[in-house]
């Protein structure tokens, strides 16, 4: 239940939100941190074990599942699977086509790759919140002989701002890239040097152009991590309701059912928003003013 004999409603909230963090303790030795506290200790070079494995597996799944309906796809008629890849793929294209005006063979399957991982990783969030998380536990009490109750688990990877940055900052130093390809460094530097107020704006156009540009790999990532943390959070305070009372609890299913079915809007449109950001970002990347 969520509020078990041996954890109070904030100590469940605090345990689910909690990382299993992985890095050096200040004595100099390697391990898991049992708390909070104890990954916050372990500085810059931890690593967040559950959000790095989570990403790995959607991705993986990812290509596994594009991979087989490529190698089975047919002129015939079409089954299920090549439908649906299908139908994302042309989507993925439409969008390409709508807000990139370049040529670039690698916007479409980035734009593509960005839209199927994220959406994976969210819908993470839609498995029940204790599930893999108790199972978690009773894998490292089991066979790591770790107390089950210092088990962190995170099981969506965009609840992670570590993830959300990672991939806003590929996108970044991609269009900074394609940028310089494109205008030249001098082209790059005058665009953010003489626009919008020319050259006599140059102090001004520095500041706004600056702020401009770093705000997009910030926004990028805070707009994803803090829906999906939002969207989390509320799943968690749910659950507590089922360790109240029948009648708390029969709501609770009720009220969960229906964030759930609320939360395949947000995490679809939250994979597409990032996506469709991303080809805008490389589109302004491409033009030349």
């Amino acid at each position: 239940m969520a509020s078990g004999a041996t954890l109070t409603s904030g100590e469940y909230i605090k345990h689910h939100l909690t990382n299993l963090t992985y890095g050096q303790f200040p004595d100099g030795h390697w391990g898991f941190a049992h708390s909070s506290e104890e990954a916050q200790s372990m500085g810059f070079w931890a690593f967040h074990v559950d959000s790095l494995a989570w990403s790995l597996i959607t991705g993986l799944f990812f290509l596994w599942l594009f991979r087989k309906a490529a190698k089975s796809a047919t002129s015939d008629v079409p089954g299920g699977l090549q439908n649906f890849v299908e139908a994302i793929v042309g989507f993925v294209d439409e969008s390409v086509k709508g807000s990139f005006s370049g040529k670039n063979d690698l916007v479409a399957p980035m734009a593509l790759t960005i839209f199927v991982w994220i959406f994976l990783m969210n819908f993470m969030d839609l498995i029940a919140v204790d599930w893999l998380p108790q199972a978690a536990a009773w894998f490292g009490a089991t066979f790591l002989g770790m107390d089950p109750h210092h088990v962190y688990f995170k099981v969506v990877p965009t609840t992670d701002p570590n993830i959300t940055f990672g991939m806003a900052l590929s996108v970044f130093w991609l269009m900074l890239y394609y940028s310089v390809k494109v205008k030249g460094l001098g082209g790059f530097l005058g665009e953010l040097a003489f626009q919008p107020f020319g050259k006599w704006g140059l102090p001004v156009n520095l500041l706004l152009e600056g702020v401009s540009l770093i705000s997009k790999p910030v926004s990028l990532a805070l707009r994803l991590f803090g829906n999906m943390y939002a969207g989390e959070t509320i799943f968690i305070l749910i659950a507590i309701m089922y360790g109240a009372g029948w009648g708390l609890g029969l709501f609770g299913g009720f009220l969960q059912l229906g964030w759930a079915i609320f939360h395949i809007l947000i995490i679809t449109l939250q994979a597409f928003i990032f996506m469709t950001l991303t080809i805008v970002y490389m589109d302004m990347a491409h033009s030349e003013h």
